[in-house]
Parts: C-alpha cells; sequence; structure tokens
C-alpha cells in the first residue's frame, strides 16, 4: 500500500450529485477515487438519498448523501467530481448554492473531473472559458458559447480540468481522474481577478 498504489492517500474529494446522476459514471469514478486511497464525500441538494439512472430514463439504485451542498464547504476537500447523467447536472446548475459550491474549487485552484453532462457546471460557473474540454456532444455548443475550446477526444486534461465524454471513457477518464486529484492544487487554473 505504498504511494504508488494509493496516490489520494489521505485526500478528500467531494462528489457532487444530485436525482438523475449516471450510475456508472458515478460508482466508477467513485470507486477508482477510493481504491486510490481517497476519502469520497456524495454532495447533493437535499438529505437522504438520491436515485441514479442507466441510459438517463431507468431507475438504478440509491446512494445515501453526506452532507448537502449548504453544508459543504469546498475548503474541506482536495477535489471535486462531477459526474453526469442529463437530468443531474441540470438540477445542479439550478442551484446557486450547488453552483458556488463548483465555483470555489476553481478559485481554490483545485482539480475539478467531469464526464458526459457533468461539464454543464462548468459552463454554468464559466469555469470553461479559456479552457479545453470535452464533454458528451449534445454540449460542445454550449461549451463553445461560454468560451471553452471543445474537443472530441476520449479523455481532456486542461491544467486540473480533467473532462470525458461518455461511460466508455470511464477508464481513461478514472485514470486521468487519479492522477491530476494525486497532483492537488494547480496554481495556473484560474486567472487572476
Amino acid at each position: 500500500m505504498g504511494q504508488s498504489q494509493q496516490p489520494l492517500a489521505g485526500k478528500r474529494v467531494a462528489c457532487l450529485a444530485a436525482d438523475g446522476v449516471e450510475d456508472v459514471e458515478y460508482t466508477q469514478s467513485r470507486t477508482a477515487a477510493e481504491q486510490a486511497g481517497a476519502e469520497v464525500h456524495l454532495i447533493s441538494l437535499q438529505p437522504g438519498e438520491i436515485q441514479s439512472m442507466n441510459q438517463d430514463i431507468n431507475p438504478a439504485n440509491r446512494y445515501r448523501v453526506d452532507r448537502t451542498v449548504d453544508q459543504a464547504n469546498a475548503a474541506d476537500y482536495d477535489a471535486l467530481l462531477l459526474p453526469g447523467g442529463t437530468v443531474n447536472p441540470d438540477r445542479l446548475r439550478m442551484n446557486p448554492q450547488a453552483m458556488n459550491f463548483v465555483r470555489a474549487f476553481s478559485q481554490q485552484q483545485k482539480p475539478i473531473a467531469a464526464v458526459c453532462h457533468g461539464p454543464w457546471s462548468l459552463v454554468e460557473t464559466g469555469i470553461v472559458n479559456g479552457r479545453t474540454v470535452t464533454s458528451f456532444p449534445s454540449l460542445r455548443t454550449d461549451i463553445q458559447n461560454a468560451g471553452g475550446n471543445w474537443v472530441d477526444q476520449q479523455v481532456q486534461v486542461d491544467n486540473g480540468l480533467v473532462t470525458s465524454r461518455n461511460p466508455n471513457d470511464l477508464p481513461a477518464f478514472c485514470a486521468k481522474m487519479v492522477e491530476e486529484f494525486a497532483k492537488g492544487e494547480h496554481v495556473k487554473q484560474m486567472a487572476t481577478a
């Protein structure tokens, strides 16, 4: 169990998700972080449980929420994970507290990983402006309109920001997520205000 086997040992990761999260994107990315040694907390909009989905429309599993977004503080975490599914990030981006939570990770220069529709939160908060990212193809116009450079890549890393397109990209996404989360803060991530 050396540092190479547990590169995230001692790190805390916030996974921000709501009802409608794509089950495989939540479970595989969370498991990858935990197997790398991280303590992962599920942060959501309401207490209790969230309902995950398969292919956006088929109910999958329910997961216990560790903290609500109004109880969570980005300063308590080393990195942020944003799984997709279409309904989940759409709910999140309509919640000002959730978007302030996401924005705080960028302001604190902490790594962020977002897969599939997860980058909608990055669009809503302005984090994609000037960044090169990928996502589910339907977000391309949103990302470009928000000032981001969209690329069709399995996984894209831009100075601590890790993005992927869909569940098929999860092995590459999870590997890069762990790598970037292990690096920690990225001082050039946020433009000086």
